[in-house]
C-alpha cells in the first residue's frame, strides 16, 4: 500500500477493485444532508465513492434526490470545476479544482507534512506499505501512503475513505476515543461483512478495541480484504487525543502477523516523533490571525 491503508459519510464505499451500487448507497444512509450545500457535497461524495468516472445514470441510481435536482447539482458542480465531464464517454469525475483544494488541505494539515518524511523512512526500513490515516466522521481517511519497491494491490490510496471497524488504522484510532465519541462512531458503522474474518457486530468490535487499548496496537486480520494484513498504532497527543494512526501493511503471501508485530517498536518510534512534531506545528501566519481575532474581541 502507499499513502493510506486499512481503514465521510457513513460506513462503506465501493472498493477500488469492485463493489456494487448497493454499497455506495449504504455509504449515504446515515448522512442525509439538508440544504443546498449539503446536497451538493453528497453528490460529490457519491461520485468519489465509485472510484471511477461515472455516468449520470450511475449517480441517479443511488442518489435520493429527484432527477432534476441531481442534474442541476451536477451541472453546477461541473461549471465550478468540482466535477469534470468527458463528452466522448459521457462520464463525470472529480474535477481539478478539488485536486487543488485537496493539495491545499494537505499542506495546511499539522499531521500530513510532518508525518511524510517519517513514513517514507519507515517504509524504506521495513520494506512494506505504510499508511497514515485519520478519522473522517465515522470512516477512515487515508491521508498518505508510501509503497516499498514491491507494492501490493489493495484498496487504500491517499485521499480515499474506508470503513473504520474492519481496518487496522480504524480500530487503532477508535480504541482511544472518549466513550461518548466512541459510541457515536460505532453507531455509524455498517458492519458489512467483507470477508470471513470481518468483525460483524458491535460486541466483537468493542472486545477488540479493549485488547488494542491494552496492547497499544492492533491488527487487520484480512478483515477488509482477503490476504491483506497489517499492524497499526494510534498517533496520540501528550494528553491522549487521537491525531491519527500509522500502519504497516502486507500480504499473507509475503509475511505473517507475528512478523508485523515484531515491527511495533520501530513503528512506535515513528508514531512518537510524528505526535511530538505535530503538536508543535504552527502555520506561518497563525499568530497573526490570533492577534486579529483578539483585537476584534
Amino acid at each position: 500500500m502507499s499513502t493510506a491503508n486499512t481503514c465521510g459519510n457513513a460506513a462503506i464505499l465501493t472498493q477500488a477493485r469492485g463493489g456494487g451500487r448497493e454499497e455506495v448507497a449504504m455509504s449515504l444512509d446515515k448522512t442525509k444532508s439538508d440544504g443546498t450545500v449539503g446536497k451538493a457535497l453528497e453528490i460529490l461524495d457519491l461520485v468519489a465513492s465509485f472510484g471511477r468516472p461515472v455516468r449520470f445514470s450511475d449517480v441517479l441510481d443511488v442518489a435520493e434526490f429527484p432527477k432534476a435536482t441531481v442534474y442541476r447539482f451536477i451541472q453546477t458542480l461541473t461549471s465550478q470545476g468540482m466535477l469534470s465531464y468527458d463528452p466522448d464517454r459521457q462520464t463525470y469525475a472529480l474535477g481539478i479544482r478539488l485536486v487543488r483544494l485537496a493539495h491545499s488541505a494537505w499542506q495546511q494539515s499539522s499531521l500530513a507534512p510532518v508525518a511524510h518524511p517519517h513514513i517514507e523512512k519507515l517504509a524504506r526500513d521495513v520494506g512494506e506499505t505504510v499508511h497514515l490515516a485519520q478519522l473522517d466522521h465515522a470512516q477512515v481517511l487515508y491521508v498518505d501512503k508510501i509503497d516499498p519497491g514491491k507494492p501490493i494491490e489493495m484498496f487504500s490510496q491517499a485521499g480515499k475513505v474506508g470503513p473504520a471497524y474492519c481496518t487496522g488504522v480504524g480500530k487503532a484510532m477508535m480504541a482511544y476515543l472518549e466513550a461518548p465519541h466512541l459510541a457515536e462512531v460505532i453507531g455509524q458503522q455498517s458492519f458489512h461483512v467483507f470477508t470471513e474474518f470481518t468483525l460483524s457486530d458491535e460486541t466483537a468490535l468493542r472486545a477488540e478495541l479493549v485488547d488494542i487499548r491494552s496492547n497499544g496496537y492492533g491488527f487487520d486480520r484480512e478483515e477488509h480484504e482477503p490476504d491483506i494484513i497489517c499492524v497499526a498504532l494510534p498517533i496520540l497527543t501528550a494528553r491522549g487525543r487521537v491525531l491519527g494512526a500509522l500502519s504497516v501493511t502486507s500480504s499473507t503471501q509475503r509475511t505473517s502477523l507475528a512478523a508485523l508485530e515484531a515491527l511495533v517498536p520501530r513503528i512506535q518510534m515513528a508514531v512518537t516523533a510524528i505526535a511530538n512534531e505535530a503538536e508543535s506545528w504552527r502555520f506561518p501566519d497563525q499568530s497573526k490571525f490570533q492577534s486579529i481575532e483578539t483585537a476584534k474581541g
